[in-house]
């Protein structure tokens, strides 16, 4: 069984979070080309919504899985193995001639960020010390930096160069490869009295399955309103006028701000706890996202960095909470939160985008702008997670 290490290990954590930018890095190249691959093929925003929702559903059959499985075994394939798979699929679709083999290169690239995502999230607890919150938050902080610098990147570059330079983005993915395969150490495995995933989830999470279940459902919403916002607005945006570059930079501020938060986020956690976190940013995320649909100019992207920063705040706080209630399975957890939830919430996508075709994009982005407050609702329900982590951990450390 893996120990938590008494300090923060900085090597080791800056490794998992590199690996998670890189990864995230070359899946945020799809969302700000959306507008590029709409044209090119012709597509309706319902086949809009489907590029979007195919990735988080692979998120969400793939992502506990390979949770389960990296519980398990201690192999760094899942790791490095998908992470691979993301460099080299995600590019080509660049080079995609039809719309089948467009979805395909995103369902691979999908794929692949869908197995490092768990065993890469799980590792960050043994190596965290006593600041689980905030190297939680520095691992996501690769993930949401990725997103915040990958859609300006490549909306220049496809700007100058065109999609069919796309497959040379490889190269940069590839080096970096060989400095992780040198630095990450294998994963911890746990070792479980049951075999089966469904017998390993009743094992890790028990008692507190309902907690685990309320955090879950919070963060499906959470990540619905966000990957509504970023797939529909670009859309939006092209259709009132703005460049492609114009979109790709309101998708990295977008993504940005959530970096920040998230550290910020993190960063409380360990001091003040969850609840009045999640309070306060989902309260406030209602009118800056509405906000992003009635302003122009300057005032736009500041309410788009307002309604990103409120938005992703909570981001790791999932993980982080689901970690320290069962860090047996912290795999497991890290792939409800990031995967299940994330995947789930993006999968509803192509149902937004229905709904766009048959009213408005703007009317759909004004709609789920509410769904925040109604989250405020479920966080009341919520314990106070800090101090029931720690008397369910010492109630396991009892019993062993």
């Amino acid at each position: 069984m893996s120990s938590r290490s008494a300090k923060l290990n900085v090597r080791v954590i800056f490794a998992l979070t590199l690996i998670h930018f890189t990864g995230d890095f070359y899946n945020s190249f799809v969302t700000p080309l959306l507008p590029v691959f709409a044209e090119r093929f012709a597509l309706t925003l319902t086949e809009v919504g489907l590029i979007g929702g195919l990735s988080r559903f692979l998120a969400f059959i793939v992502q506990p899985n390979v949770g389960y499985l990296a519980d398990r075994y201690r192999t760094r394939f899942f790791i490095l193995g998908g992470l691979l798979i993301g460099i080299v699929c995600i590019p080509l679709t660049g080079i995609a001639p039809s719309f089948l083999m467009l979805l395909m290169f995103v369902a691979l690239g999908s794929t692949g960020s869908a197995m490092f995502h768990p065993s890469v999230a799980g590792m960050v607890y043994p190596y965290a010390g006593a600041r689980l919150g905030l190297a939680m938050s520095i691992f996501n902080m690769g993930g949401t930096l990725a997103f915040a610098l990958g859609p300006i990147f490549i909306a220049w570059y496809v700007s100058r160069w065109g999609l069919g330079a796309m497959p040379m983005m490889m190269l940069p993915g590839l080096v970096t490869m060989i400095y992780l395969y040198l630095v990450v150490p294998l994963p911890d495995v746990e070792r479980f009295e049951s075999s089966g995933l469904l017998a390993s989830f009743k094992e890790t999470f028990g008692e507190i399955w309902k907690w685990i279940a309320l955090i879950w459902l919070i963060m499906v919403f959470r990540s619905f309103v966000a990957h509504v916002y970023r797939t529909f607005a670009p859309i939006l945006f092209v259709q009132e006028g703005y460049s492609l570059i114009a979109v790709g930079a309101m998708i990295s501020l977008f993504t940005l701000a959530g970096t920040l938060s998230g550290i910020l986020a993190g960063y409380l956690s360990d001091r003040i706890g969850f609840k009045k976190i999640f309070y306060t940013t989902y309260l406030l995320s209602a009118p800056a996202l509405i906000a992003v649909l009635f302003t122009s100019g300057l005032w736009l992207y500041l309410m788009i960095f307002l309604a990103g920063f409120f938005i992703m705040a909570t981001l790791p706080l999932g993980v982080t909470m689901g970690q320290e209630l069962a860090p047996k399975g912290r795999s497991m957890v890290a792939s409800l939160m990031m995967g299940f939830a994330f995947g789930l919430g993006g999968t509803m996508t192509p149902v937004a985008g229905a709904l766009a075709d048959a009213f408005s994009i703007r009317s759909v982005l004004a709609g789920v702008a509410l769904i925040p407050v109604l989250l405020v609702g479920f966080v009341y329900f919520l314990p106070e997670f800090r101090e029931k982590a720690l008397r369910v951990g010492d109630d396991r450390a009892d019993r062993i």
